[in-house]
């Protein structure tokens, strides 16, 4: 019978990961989903350190600067409304002081710096090519924090731009962790508030930029998060409401299809029994006090202590100790 979609299958990798891999993830919105879904699996992650940074350059400029944390943090700052902001960051990144701020992105720098030491794979989500250049300045940041529009230059990054300052970037962070390996993604989310027309040249040039640097450099892997959205899925019953991101259902299906490609069948299997634990967990008895529900909990005690050979569940073990009579 004929097929009506076209399905991606992604090539599993040759070397892939198990339950005790460490995982950085970075970049767009898009980047804390896919880290939260390692999290919740019980990898070691370090999820969206520097917060959502949605343009390539700044994105790379953080992590530059996360190898060398020695150097001091000497990004542009702006108070706003008693509160101090960094044009570099997130707008989560926030202090009284100017001092404060400083000092709380170099811990998090060398915090970052640490991580990438041991760290198995690196996911580096780009959302948008659009970039704004702070006039005062011409320098470009990563968010306005709410400054007038009119002190902004709105400029499209060059994939020359980003091809250029990923490969300065890649040669010392293969020199900090030789056995790292880094996956690029487009982050499918859409970003209207640039107009679709230029959200698509937007994506263009990210995925030419991605497509470029897997031919400099083979080893860097490319995850298609885009394609599976646009062309596998291709409906917008698999947006939310807004019509910019994907749903929970999108989110899972993107979710599945890299965990199987890069993750091997131990996890796997450790995937499906946590899933039932979560779904346990979730569970509201009616009638929590009864012998039925106490000898559920207890059978539910031991299978997290039979996970807990292999991953920390002190958090779920204390909960369903709590719910014991």
């Amino acid at each position: 019978m004929t097929s009506f979609r076209t399905e991606i299958n992604i090539k599993p990798i040759k070397q892939q990961l198990d339950l005790n891999a460490r995982v950085l993830t970075a970049g767009s919105c898009f980047a804390e989903v896919m880290g939260n879904k390692v999290a919740a699996y019980k990898i070691n992650s370090l999820v969206n350190p520097f917060g959502t940074i949605f343009n390539p350059l700044s994105l790379i400029k953080l992590l530059s600067a996360a190898l060398k944390p020695e150097s001091e943090f000497n990004g542009e700052l702006l108070e706003r409304d008693g509160l101090w902001y960094a044009y570099d960051l997130h707008s989560s990144f926030t202090a009284a002081s100017a001092e404060i701020l400083k000092a709380n992105i170099q811990d998090r720098l060398v915090q970052t710096h640490e991580f990438l030491k041991n760290t198995n794979l690196l996911i580096l989500t780009l959302g948008t090519a659009v970039g704004y250049i702070h006039k005062a300045t011409n320098l470009l940041v990563a968010n306005c924090h709410k400054i007038p529009q009119q002190q902004f230059q709105k400029e499209l990054i060059s994939t020359a731009a980003i091809t250029n300052a990923f490969a300065d970037f890649f040669m010392e962070l293969k020199a900090l962790n030789p056995n790292i390996t880094v996956l690029l993604t487009v982050s499918p989310v859409r970003h209207l508030k640039e107009t679709l027309e230029l959200n698509s040249v937007s994506k263009s040039i990210l995925r030419v930029a991605t497509h470029e640097i897997n031919r400099q450099f083979p080893e860097v892997q490319y995850f298609p998060a885009y394609e599976l959205m646009l062309d596998d899925l291709r409906d917008y019953r698999f947006y939310k409401a807004d019509m910019l991101h994907p749903t929970e259902v999108a989110e899972a299906y993107i979710w599945q299809k890299f965990s199987q490609a890069y993750f091997n069948q131990n996890f796997q299997n450790f995937v499906a029994k946590w899933n039932k634990i979560q779904q346990a967990l979730a569970h509201k008895p009616f009638q929590p006090e009864s012998a039925a529900h106490q000898q559920f909990l207890q059978k539910l005690l031991i299978q997290l202590d039979e996970l807990a050979k292999v991953t920390d569940c002190t958090a779920e073990i204390q909960q369903v100790k709590s719910m014991l009579l």
